[in-house]
């Protein structure tokens, strides 16, 4: 048996610490999650800004988005919530069966803020404000707040 399959049959929920356009578009991260019991997936800055330097998977995307005056933060959080939207709508099938103990998407807050606290909370706050989410339900095993988007599930961490 595949040892991620193993992992996940005694009860231990893996995540994809990435996500990329391609991973997205190639079919891969549906792959992960069929074939080795992918269970979540969690992303930040960090990883979004090195997806969109080294893929020309976004270049159309961004040029179309700067057709609209906006600040660079802006365009940034939508590219990095559009995907993490995309890999919610493959991981709902999981997080339904599962009564949502397992099937979430996460963005963590930059790096940049780990030692200001006030800073790190208003950007905490200011995450599901972007897609104009509605807190729904908070799940006391993972201790994140979910919030729901058109039907999709993202989550932060609480206030």
């Amino acid at each position: 048996m595949n040892p991620t399959k193993t992992l996940h049959n005694l009860g231990q929920s893996l995540w994809l610490d990435n996500i990329t356009r391609d991973l997205l578009n190639s079919g891969t991260l549906q792959r992960y999650i069929d074939e080795f019991s992918v269970t979540g997936l969690t992303s930040n800055p960090t990883i979004f800004d090195h997806a969109i330097k080294n893929s020309a998977d976004y270049d159309s995307d961004i040029a179309r988005r700067l057709s609209h005056a906006r600040p660079a933060e802006d365009l940034f959080f939508e590219l990095a919530l559009t995907d993490l939207t995309r890999a919610a709508d493959l991981l709902r099938p999981v997080f339904t069966r599962t009564n949502g103990v397992d099937g979430w998407v996460s963005l963590e807050v930059s790096p940049v803020l780990a030692h200001d606290t006030q800073h790190t909370i208003a950007a905490a706050r200011s995450q599901p404000a972007r897609r104009q989410v509605q807190p729904v339900h908070k799940n006391p095993r993972h201790q994140r707040r979910i919030a729901r988007y058109r039907g999709r599930y993202l989550c932060r961490r609480p206030d």
